[in-house]
C-alpha cells in the first residue's frame, strides 16, 4: 500500500554526530515492513525532491515510525531542525522489503555497515531464526547497539579498533569463527559485494538491501538502476529499478 500523507513528529534526538533518531505518527505503520523505505518531502520549495529513508523501526499499535538518518544535504539539515508536534510529509511505504519466511529456525547473519544499520533493527525485531547480528561502525558511537542487543548476539566492527573487531564486518565473522545458513545486509556497496561474494563461496543465500541516490522513489525516473543477469520486463535491458524492484535483492541476481 503507498499513499502520501501528513505525518506528525512524536520525538527526535541527534544519537551519534550527524546522525538523528526520529519517531513519527502516521498510519503507514500498518503496512511497514522490514526494508521498506518512506520519501520525505522538505518543507523548503527550493529542494525539489524528497528524500528517501529507510524505516528503522515499526509500532503498529502507536501508528508510529522510526527513521534513523544521517545529514547528507540540505533535506536532511531541515529534518534534523523538526521539533514534537510539527508536520511531516512521507509518501510510503516503499520498496519489497526483506523475505523472512524461509529464515525461519535457520542461523542468520543480520549485517548492517553504516547508515545501514538502522533497516536491520525492525527486522532483527520480527526475525524467527537463530540471529548473529553484525554491525560495522567507522569508530565507538555505535548507534542503536543497546536496541539490537534484545533481539541476538551483537558483534561490532570499527574501522579504528575502538570497539570490537578492528576492521569491517567480514573481518567479524573470520575473527570469531562465525557460520550462517543465511545472510540478510545493508550497507555501503564494497560491503555489499564482500557479501554477495562470501555466500557464493559457501553456497549460502544472502539477501542484500541497496544503498542507491534516488530521485522520484516510485520507479518512473529510471535514475536508481542496479544491472541484473535478468531482463527487466519495465525497460526490456539487463537491470532493475533499486526503488520499486529492490531495495532488497537476492545477491545472486544482481551485478554490484
Amino acid at each position: 500500500m503507498k499513499q502520501k500523507q501528513n505525518a506528525t513528529v512524536i520525538s527526535q534526538r541527534e544519537i551519534a554526530p550527524a546522525i538523528y533518531d526520529m519517531w513519527i505518527e502516521t498510519t503507514l505503520a500498518k503496512h511497514a515492513k522490514p526494508g521498506q523505505f518512506l520519501c520525505i518531502y522538505p518543507k523548503d520549495r527550493s529542494t525539489l525532491l524528497p528524500r528517501p529513508i529507510s524505516i528503522c523501526e515499526v509500532n503498529e499499535q502507536e501508528n508510529a515510525l522510526r527513521i534513523v538518518y544521517r545529514i547528507a544535504g540540505a533535506g536532511t539539515r531541515e529534518f534534523s531542525g523538526y521539533r514534537a508536534g510539527e508536520s511531516i510529509a512521507v509518501l510510503g511505504t516503499l520498496g519489497n522489503g526483506f523475505p523472512m519466511e524461509e529464515a525461519k529456525g535457520k542461523k542468520v547473519f543480520l549485517m548492517g555497515g553504516g547508515i545501514g544499520v538502522p533497516p536491520i533493527l525492525e527486522l532483527a525485531k520480527q526475525m524467527d531464526a537463530d540471529k548473529q547480528i553484525i554491525m560495522g561502525y567507522r569508530d565507538s558511537r555505535t548507534f542503536l547497539r543497546e536496541d539490537f542487543e534484545k533481539y541476538g548476539r551483537v558483534y561490532i566492527a570499527t574501522e579504528d579498533g575502538s570497539v570490537g573487531t578492528k576492521g569491517n564486518v567480514m573481518n567479524v565473522i573470520g575473527e570469531n569463527g562465525l557460520e550462517a545458513d543465511m545472510i540478510y545486509a545493508c550497507g555501503p556497496m564494497p560491503m555489499l559485494r564482500a557479501i554477495k561474494t562470501y555466500a557464493a563461496e559457501h553456497h549460502i543465500k544472502a539477501y542484500i538491501s541497496l544503498e542507491e541516490h534516488m530521485a522520484c522513489g516510485v520507479g518512473a525516473c529510471l535514475g536508481c538502476v542496479v544491472k541484473t543477469k535478468e531482463i527487466d520486463h519495465h525497460s526490456h535491458v539487463h537491470n532493475a529499478r533499486i526503488c520499486t524492484d529492490g531495495p532488497v535483492f537476492d545477491a545472486d541476481t544482481v551485478e554490484i
